[in-house]
């Protein structure tokens, strides 16, 4: 479903300001940061053939406000006085990483804002989850938003927040797309250390996404299609403080084959039960996904704000299967995957000093998969489902403008089930546990007067009442810029989380998604515990920026089933840890319409279990220990062309004992982890072009993904069939086109 909307500006009169900023950034590229309270019901008027310094002299004039250029591109709104409203402008410290968009805040986190966000190498659009991969210490092992790595942990260990909803699901496509629509998002914070009090769970990284929050907008719409989905989103106003924003996408895969589908469902499908069954034939094979989201916002007065979220992520496969080219005997099987997310949040300013919010979530994740054997007339049914749901409070209180203080209490209620039914022989597996989790935090903040020096702490008590379980989590962040172009960091945390994704079996769910959720037990599967540390150091002068950031991690509680192994350890059930030392840098270089980076990473990723291998360390499954980054971005006018290349060394795997491969009818390996893949390499381009099409804006894209169409071995594993050892390579996503246009009102 499309949703189209258009209107018309008629003369030379008052518009808010907030729509001009808007089109100021599409004019001149440029990034406007701003409270949104500091905007909120301002008019104006202005000439739009004036050059950007008359126009926003012009726009000081008539409103007071004050506009700070920190660079050529990034510029602050800011009130003549300095009041409570305006507090959060001097986050952004850095501004423009990499690319327009791409920010460094105050808490030495990245933050992105798809709004403004300009260009990266084989992306046309705001990916959310393929952009936060460009971050040093951010890589997908497998090249899917479902399995991100945040300095050498599993995607699991990653705390998604949608509008402040625990997300269980990531990725349309099975992980070749983000499921979450920028379209209505503000800006997206990631954090690798450091994390703030406020969040649990999420052991390696966090990232927040927080939809738009203000209702002091005209109608805004807009719609785009490309050769895998077609989406559009508004926001509406509804009454003067009432505002309905909404966002949809759908696939075009079950309706529309393209040249990107093919390869993406080249890539998704490989080594799963759709393409890999020697016995059947597949045909008659469906996929599409969908999502919709929907944001209710309404002012009850200026103190208090209510507000309301929905979220809907689907994705379904359907395809037969025909029995030695018998039509009379097929089969139909499918997989299902659907997120649903609901909150509401009540939010007060008793006064310029003193704040309160209320939010209650419910979020709902089902995956489930029919799989038809017709030799055995046997069906199997598998379903893994999380519901989570639980309350937050927090208060937030301003001692001084250099002093703020954060208290909050949070509950959360999570269930987790897992289904198992075969129809021959009989049998039905119902495994359900239930957890709640009670947390207290405080955290304050402290800076110097000439904001040279920020120092966070804080703490975080979580009560799992099912185990009589304590756990408490101090969070640290030191930050002091020194010679003026200088600043040095260090950041620290205690973090632990109770859900986790296992694989029992590597065929499970169709062998497409096999991973499934589960609860701890404090048994054979425990809660989870990180402690890291990380000291960073950064130059920032005539648009050169250069930082360095060493850190240890180090995350206890792993289980070998949710570390994916496929080797002698695939079935055996141990506990352990693993430990990172690395190392992420980054040079950004912009020269006028310019913008060059490269970026390193090192890291060292191993594991220990006690159980096996003699209790000695071998290397993660996730264990990258080289990968270097290269982009470039140019800006002409209405033109943006990127590109850039990604190389890595490979990950570790297992090979058989090349002397006694077979031994008892079963592989004989070497030493977990002791032989590594080849190295990885991808080149990517992509080019926009912005126009006027009548009084709308539009854009044409054109990207390129692995335009050397190298062909990378992601994976690699061993079977045994009739005393036969086979090798089985999962290969990369080849080269692959996509084109977008898109079009707003």
């Amino acid at each position: 479903m499309l949703l189209v909307f258009s209107y018309s500006v008629y003369g030379q009169k008052k518009q808010p300001l907030l729509d001009v900023l808007s089109t100021l950034e599409y004019q001149f590229k440029v990034s406007f940061s701003y409270a949104d309270q500091t905007i909120k019901g301002v008019m104006v008027t202005y000439d739009s053939k004036d050059e950007l310094s008359s126009i926003l002299n012009n726009i000081e004039n008539q409103t007071g406000l004050k506009f700070n250029l920190l660079d050529d591109h990034f510029i602050t709104v800011s009130t003549t006085k300095n009041n409570f409203s305006f507090q959060k402008l001097d986050e952004v410290v850095v501004s423009n990483i990499l690319t327009k968009g791409i920010h460094k805040n105050k808490s030495g986190n990245i933050t992105i804002s798809p709004k403004s966000f300009g260009l990266l190498p084989g992306l046309i659009e705001p990916d959310i989850l393929q952009t936060i991969q460009a971050i040093p210490g951010v890589l997908s092992v497998d090249e899917t938003v479902s399995n991100i790595n945040v300095r050498g942990g599993t995607h699991d260990q990653n705390l998604i927040l949608y509008d402040g909803i625990k997300m269980y699901q990531s990725g349309h496509f099975f992980g070749l797309i983000s499921a979450f629509n920028p379209y209505l998002t503000k800006h997206v914070e990631v954090i690798k250390n450091g994390t703030t009090a406020r969040f649990g769970d999420g052991v390696s990284g966090v990232v927040d996404m927080q939809l738009l929050d203000n209702t002091n907008q005209d109608l805004n719409a807009g719609i785009g299609v490309n050769m895998i989905t077609a989406d559009g989103f508004a926001v509406i106003p509804l009454a003067k403080d009432t505002q309905l924003q909404l966002a949809t996408r759908r696939s075009l895969t079950d309706v529309l084959t393209t040249p990107t589908y093919n390869q993406y469902f080249k890539r998704v499908f490989q080594d799963s039960d759709v393409t890999n069954n020697e016995t059947y034939t597949t045909s008659k094979d469906a996929f599409r996904f969908s999502d919709i989201a929907l944001k209710l916002l309404h002012d009850l007065s200026p103190k208090d704000k209510i507000r309301f979220t929905l979220l809907n992520i689907f994705n379904q496969l359907d395809f037969e299967e025909t029995y030695n080219s018998d039509t009379s005997q097929n089969t139909s099987n499918q997989l299902t995957q659907q997120n649903r997310a609901s909150s509401i949040q009540y939010k007060r300013d008793w006064n310029h000093q003193f704040t309160t919010n209320f939010s209650g979530y419910y979020t709902n994740y089902d995956l489930k998969s029919t799989d038809y054997d017709i030799t055995n007339n046997q069906r199997l049914v598998q379903e893994n489902k999380v519901i989570d749901n639980g309350f937050n409070l927090d208060a937030n209180y301003k001692f001084t403008p250099l002093i703020n203080v954060n208290t909050g209490l949070q509950f959360s209620q999570i269930a987790v089930s897992n289904i198992e039914e075969i129809n021959t022989p009989l049998f039905k597996r119902n495994l359900r546990r239930v957890l709640r989790t009670f947390s207290a935090f405080a955290e304050t903040e402290l800076r110097t007067k000439n904001k040279k020096t920020v120092l966070k702490l804080g703490v975080r008590h979580n009560y799992f009442r099912k185990f009589n379980i304590s756990i408490t989590e101090p969070r640290l962040y030191l930050s002091h810029h020194f010679l003026k172009h200088f600043k040095a960091e260090i950041t620290g945390e205690h973090k632990s989380q109770s859900t986790s994704q296992i694989i029992d079996f590597q065929n499970d769910f169709l062998g497409v998604e096999k991973r499934r959720w589960v609860l701890a037990n404090n048994n054979t599967i425990p809660i989870q515990k990180s402690k890291q540390i990380s000291l960073g150091l950064s130059f920032n002068k005539n648009k050169w920026l250069i930082s360095t950031e060493g850190y240890y991690k180090l995350v206890d509680g792993i289980t070998t089933r949710n570390q994916g192994f496929q080797n002698q350890y695939q079935y055996t059930n141990a506990l352990g840890r693993y430990d990172v030392k690395g190392i992420d840098v980054l040079i950004n270089k912009k020269i006028k319409d310019f913008s060059t980076w490269v970026s390193y990473s090192y890291s060292n990723n191993n594991n220990v279990f006690k159980a096996l291998n003699q209790g000695q360390k071998f290397a993660s499954n996730f264990d990258v220990q080289h990968q270097i980054n290269f982009g470039s971005t140019y800006n002409w006018q209405q033109l943006k062309v990127a590109f850039g290349v990604n190389w890595h060394t490979g990950k570790p795997y297992t090979q058989p004992n090349a002397q006694n491969p077979i031994l008892n009818n079963t592989i004989n390996y070497q030493k977990p982890n002791s032989s590594r893949l080849d190295d990885y390499i991808r080149a990517d381009l992509s080019s926009t072009y912005q126009f006027k099409l009548g009084q709308n804006k539009a854009e044409f894209g054109a990207s390129i993904w692995n335009i050397l169409n190298k062909e990378n071995i992601l994976n690699t594993y061993y079977t045994i069939n009739n005393n036969e050892i086979s090798k089985i390579e999962n290969v990369s996503l080849g080269l692959t086109q996509n084109v977008s246009f898109r079009i707003w009102f």
